[in-house]
């Protein structure tokens, strides 16, 4: 219960203030930047950071652990210590500031090496105006995406070194340090430095700017990629590369032309440049390392540049020996295997001149028992999965491709993989699919799409494939219209939460695709008249002298029914089960709660009792006949119990619509460890649920759709 008020709050304060935006980043483990070099100034005391200490457990788990011998003689040190005038960026930063240490994660460096490319997007990152002057208090502050928010990181600036020089990322010179500490705030949000090691430079891209990454395998390259590079260099995109092993023993191998291996490069550039009066399309690519460069035709040295105009020849400049070089786009695509571009989102770009994507992001989680329904092969489940609509009205202008449509890019993002690396998880198999909204509820964001819709027809795109990675991101060509994006797991009940992103050309309508939270109970009216005499005779007999029905009365009249263990309720269980057109097994209970009966009463007491008369009694029978009609039409496999998976279609042929959400704290606190619901929990949700719907009507005098409440009444309330 708690954690459902701390998720609440926490989306009502991003609704609110747009906390996690650009604008209002996170303070992530609650730490202000401010505040803390504040009071560390006033006592005169550096910062160590209780919540990354400079200890082995900030190192690593495995290959980086204690005793590994990757860290032996590892000592952190503050770069006051390391060099007699330290500086965190010195003349602005540079894309040769960035050089690998022992630390696995080129593919990181990469990502920052084409941050220098951008000042806006590096001020984002990296917070100007820190350095190691009168204001130093050895904290330092930088700020990264995370899962669909910006957070605020500060680190101390204790940096693992060995031997007086640093063990991880440091800059050529040795005596600037902004990238060695923005990599350890990125281990930090991380867990450890060793988490950081082996990924694509896609994911360093996205944490650097919020943005969206596409992955292109080189082989199959379209025959428009080019111009998709320079256009997207010219609207700020970083851009990455790299050239794919056969086995680990290539891992950073270098080729006779001096490319490594499984190693992470940057793209800074793309132009066109007459050779002799010839067009040859040119790529600059850069090497994190610093040094080891391409030395095949258009190199620094090669005889290539004699044909091009020396003015042209030294615009681009050519010869630094600076780990950056130039290729012909034909040898690129010979070369290399893969292509990373990280589109980034509008408010990042501050230009006027260029175009921008349009722009949607949601949170959504895989729950098992209830939105953990599995791709597509797994029919039973599928349509439980969280859906996303998308209305696309107006096409392409001068599409890249030449073909008309409209161009949307869907990237899904699982939350929290690399911290979760220390523990052994392993990634879900994740994917998507996007099925065209029928025509009955076309414009309608307001319905959940059930089996009788998806399974009766094909989807119209799907990502490439179901795989084990952060992200799955694919680029579309849809014509316009109404669609439905439903993001899965492979497999069902897999647990996990995700972001979708979703990026157009054109503007877009999208939102979530859920049902409205309502209810619409139809109850006919009954009289003394309309109740049978046989039925009175038999009230009469379990009620007592008092002629009414008190909860722990009705516990043992319920039990009983469903058990059949009575003679004098033969008739009651004769009508209960006989109104029931649906065939199968009896239904499975293991005996109804002291609580669901006390709500049952709360319901149905008229008069204030606290106790069922007649009539009240006579429309509970009602309504279970009515309920148990609805569990046996839903109990698939008859087993006498409803899998969680179906309570979506039960609650709605009762009259409750319910979204994702209230779905899943339905199943949590109704269903069993195995995700059945057996018929006395089932009845027990439905009378909670009645119950609720009823308490909030009768407060929302207004009918506004919310109440206010002091202290007092919620607590009096919540606790009936």
């Amino acid at each position: 219960m708690l954690n459902v008020a701390a998720e609440l709050a926490r989306r009502k304060a991003r609704d609110e203030d747009s906390t996690g935006s650009r604008n209002n980043a996170v303070p992530f483990n609650q730490q202000n930047f401010e505040q803390l070099q504040k009071e560390c100034l006033k006592s005169g005391s550096l910062f160590c950071d209780p919540t990354f200490p400079a200890d082995w457990d900030s190192l690593g788990y495995n290959q980086l652990g204690r005793y590994s011998s990757k860290t032996i003689g590892t000592e952190w040190k503050r770069p006051t210590e390391l060099s007699s005038d330290p500086q965190f960026i010195v003349d602005g930063a540079k894309r040769t500031d960035i050089c690998q240490g022992v630390l696995g994660d080129c593919w990181l460096l990469a990502a920052i090496a084409s941050l220098t490319l951008d000042p806006q997007v590096l001020n984002r990152v990296v917070p100007p105006g820190q350095n190691f002057g009168s204001q130093y208090a050895g904290i330092f502050q930088f700020q990264l995406w995370q899962y669909g928010q910006w957070v605020d990181v500060v680190v101390d600036d204790r940096l693992p070194s060995r031997d007086g020089k640093l063990l991880f990322v440091h800059s050529a010179e040795g005596g600037e340090f902004w990238s060695a500490l923005l990599e350890k705030a990125y281990a930090k949000v991380n867990s450890s430095y060793e988490a950081l090691s082996g990924g694509s430079s896609i994911e360093g891209f996205e944490d650097f700017t919020g943005g969206i990454s596409e992955s292109y395998d080189l082989q199959k390259a379209p025959p428009f990629l080019f111009n998709v590079v320079r256009k997207a260099l010219k609207l700020g995109s970083l851009l990455g590369c790299s050239i794919d092993i056969s086995s680990s023993y290539e891992t950073e191998a270098i080729t006779g032309q001096k490319l490594v291996k499984g190693h992470a490069y940057s793209i800074t550039a793309a132009q066109q440049v007459l050779h002799y009066g010839s067009p040859v399309q040119l790529l600059r690519i850069r090497n994190p390392w610093g040094q080891v460069e391409w030395t095949g035709a258009w190199s620094d040295t090669s005889k290539e540049w004699d044909g091009v105009d020396p003015e042209e020849k030294k615009k681009l400049d050519h010869s630094a020996d600076d780990g950056e070089f130039w290729m012909s786009y034909t040898d690129f695509l010979h070369q290399f295997s893969r292509l990373d571009i990280c589109n980034l989102t509008p408010d990042t770009l501050s230009s006027d001149v260029i175009g921008r994507w349009n722009f949607s992001e949601f949170e959504g989680e895989w729950r098992v028992g209830s939105t953990a329904g599995g791709c597509r092969n797994y029919p039973a489940t599928f349509c439980s999965n969280s859906q996303f609509f998308i209305r696309l009205d107006d096409e392409d202008e001068e599409p890249d491709d030449g073909e008309n449509g409209c161009t949307v890019i869907i990237g899904l993002m699982q939350r929290d993989a690399r911290r979760e690396k220390r523990f052994g998880r392993d990634l879900n198999t994740i994917g998507f699919s996007i099925y065209q909204v029928p025509d009955e509820f076309k414009g309608r964001s307001d319905v959940h799409l059930g089996p009788d819709v998806l399974l009766r027809r094909n989807a119209v795109a799907r990502s490439q494939n179901f795989i084990n990675l952060r992200e799955v991101c694919d680029r579309f060509k849809l014509p316009p219209g109404d669609y439905v994006i439903i993001p899965s797991t492979f497999d069902p009940h897999r647990k996990g939460s995700f972001i979708l992103r979703v990026f157009t050309e054109k503007q877009a309508q999208t939102s979530p695709m859920e049902e409205n939270v309502n209810a619409d109970i139809q109850e006919p009216d009954v009289g003394q008249k309309d109740v049978d005499p046989h039925f009175k005779h038999l009230f009469v007999q379990i009620s007592g002298n008092d002629s009414e029905i008190s909860a722990f009365e009705l516990q043992q009249i319920l039990d009983k029914v469903v058990a059949q263990s009575e003679l004098f309720l033969d008739q009651f269980m004769y009508e209960l089960t006989t109104s029931s057109s649906s065939e199968g097994s009896d239904v499975r209970t293991d005996g109804f709660s002291l609580q669901t009966c006390r709500d049952i009463i709360s319901l149905l007491d008229i008069d204030g009792s606290t106790k069922l008369g007649l009539l009240e009694f006579h429309r509970l029978w009602k309504k279970i006949q009515k309920y148990l009609e609805i569990f046996k039409s839903h109990d698939s496999d008859g087993s006498g119990t409803m899998s969680s998976h179906e309570m979506r279609a039960a609650l709605n042929e009762a009259g409750f619509q319910v979204n994702s959400s209230l779905i899943h704290q339905i199943v949590v606190r109704f269903s069993d460890q195995s995700f059945s619901v057996d018929f006395d929990c089932f009845i027990g949700c439905l009378i909670r649920l009645e119950l609720l719907f009823k308490m909030f009507r009768t407060l929302d005098k207004k009918n506004q759709g919310k109440i206010e409440l002091d202290l007092q009444q919620w607590v009096c309330l919540a606790i009936n």
